[in-house]
């Protein structure tokens, strides 16, 4: 499985001259949580996330007036908050590769990229699709949880057992225990 199978093509982007409220408009009219960021060359810059954006909104303990508050906001740009060093992935890279940098590093997206372009954006909610699908997570029938020695054939036999029942195995997942 590759992330080209499973990424959001076209994501949604902005620029980094967005302001903080409308790069959070945004955000909430699509129902997306993070906004690659190209230049005006349509180069990718860095990525701002909903946590980012809200980070960067004054405390309600503010002493500040709620119009200088929104006349502040409207003047903090993208470019000041958004992450520019982006972990990037391409087409190709197996759709586990993606998962682990996300898990290793903490973020919650990655931008894809053909070459110099962006072409999508993978993210924990496509990754969690992923994972219902291929437990069976969407597919009616009983679930089996197993764990089993890394020794040779051991899985084969278990399958077989199963279909020798009359089941059908609707999605797998391999826990692998040390031997005994």
């Amino acid at each position: 499985m590759f992330v080209r199978d499973h990424m959001t093509p076209n994501p949604v982007t902005i620029t980094p001259d967005v302001s903080v409220p409308d790069a959070l408009r945004i955000m909430r009219e699509n129902t997306i949580r993070r906004l690659p960021v190209l230049d005006s060359h349509g180069k990718l810059v860095g990525i701002v996330s909903d946590k980012d954006l809200l980070h960067a909104s004054p405390s309600p303990a503010t002493s500040l007036s709620v119009w200088e508050i929104t006349d502040l906001l409207s003047r903090l740009k993208v470019a000041k908050v958004m992450t520019r060093e982006v972990i990037t992935v391409t087409e190709k890279t197996p759709l586990e590769e993606a998962a682990r940098f996300m898990a290793d590093r903490g973020v919650g997206g990655l931008p894809v990229m053909r070459g110099q372009n962006l072409v999508g954006i993978i993210t924990e909610s496509d990754l969690f699709k992923v994972f219902i699908e291929l437990l069976g997570g969407r597919r009616p029938g009983v679930r089996l949880t197993v764990s089993v020695s890394g020794a040779k054939g051991t899985l084969a036999r278990i399958a077989s057992a199963i279909s020798d029942a009359g089941g059908d195995i609707v999605g797998i997942g391999v826990s692998e225990i040390g031997e005994s």
